[in-house]
């Protein structure tokens, strides 16, 4: 078994079926997708990790779990026609196209698309047809649809891709009004008139753009606008909004702005890599303000030695 065949394998089965997906055709699927092809150059040891990793355009490609969650609330079955909104990399297009007879991918990002076809016809996924487009419309020309599955969150349900589902069809679909998470919903259809929705729980996706769902300045477009509800903000915006400015290191004010954690147990103190000489200097000042402050009494290091 090759390196990342075992990580395939390794991700299957601690991210995805000890998580509680339980559909084997959806966790045997997943062992055979080479996730490592669809990830941008430089992030394919990365392939396999519980994240959602970058590619062009400001967009990701979604977390294993998050793909195999969908996937299975979609349902899909070998003679179903489908309906992906968010091309993306091409990856969730590729695991279901492994479900289901034909998968037809829209993206609105014209070199993701061209990207993304690419590399499905040259990994052999014959059945996906990859279109650019406002996928918030549908692909009119090919519906009635068994499944559609929405890689990106919206205010509301399109209702241009409820009436594109066949009766009995699924659309798996984030909504929400919040810039900071959306409900993942399932809404089956059964007849002209009926849907019912559930709901899976909160997630977090970059936001669908469209006629019926989010205009490019982050307001509701004109189609479903609402005056006074709320509009995504970009992760600049929203790191802006949560940083706190610091005195400096050698300030009794800089270790004091930590005081909110006197009550915890326990509190992690690190970065993703290695840090610079600032964060060190930041690190050991709140770690003696809350020796020295609060009784804390045990350091734990996760650190080589030189």
């Amino acid at each position: 078994m090759t390196e990342f065949a075992h990580l395939r394998h390794g991700m299957v089965d601690v991210q995805l079926a000890r998580r509680g997906i339980r559909d084997r055709r959806v966790l045997n699927v997943m062992k055979q997708i080479p996730r490592e092809q669809f990830v941008e150059p430089g992030f394919e040891e990365f392939a396999y990790e519980d994240g959602a990793l970058p590619i062009a355009n400001g967009q990701t490609i979604s977390q294993p779990y998050i793909v195999a969650l969908m996937t299975e609330a979609a349902e899909l079955k070998p003679p179903d026609k489908v309906l992906e909104v968010g091309t993306g990399s091409g990856y969730a297009a590729a695991v279901a196209s492994r479900l289901a007879k034909t998968v037809h991918t829209i993206e609105r990002h014209e070199d993701l698309a061209r990207v993304a076809a690419g590399r499905l016809a040259a990994l052999g996924y014959d059945n996906c047809i990859v279109h650019t487009g406002d996928g918030t419309r549908g692909l009119l020309e090919a519906a009635p649809f068994d499944a559609i599955l929405v890689a990106a969150g919206g205010p509301i349900v399109p209702d241009a891709l409820k009436r594109q589902l066949s009766i009995g069809g699924r659309l798996v679909i984030p909504v929400g009004d919040s810039e900071q998470e959306q409900s993942l919903l399932r809404i089956t259809r059964w007849s002209d008139t009926e849907y019912d929705e559930e709901t899976f729980g909160a997630v977090r996706f970059v936001p669908l753009i469209g006629e019926q769902g989010w205009a490019e300045d982050g307001t509701r477009s004109a189609s479903n606008h609402v005056p006074g509800r709320t509009h995504f903000r970009s992760l600049t915006e929203m790191i802006g909004a949560a940083v706190e400015p610091l005195p400096s290191f050698c300030d009794p004010d800089f270790g004091a702005l930590f005081d909110r954690f006197a009550h915890s147990r326990v509190v992690l103190l690190g970065e993703a890599s290695h840090g610079t000489s600032e964060f060190y200097q930041a690190r050991a000042a709140i770690t003696r303000h809350l020796i020295e402050k609060h009784g804390f009494t045990t350091v734990a290091v996760e650190a080589g030695l030189a």
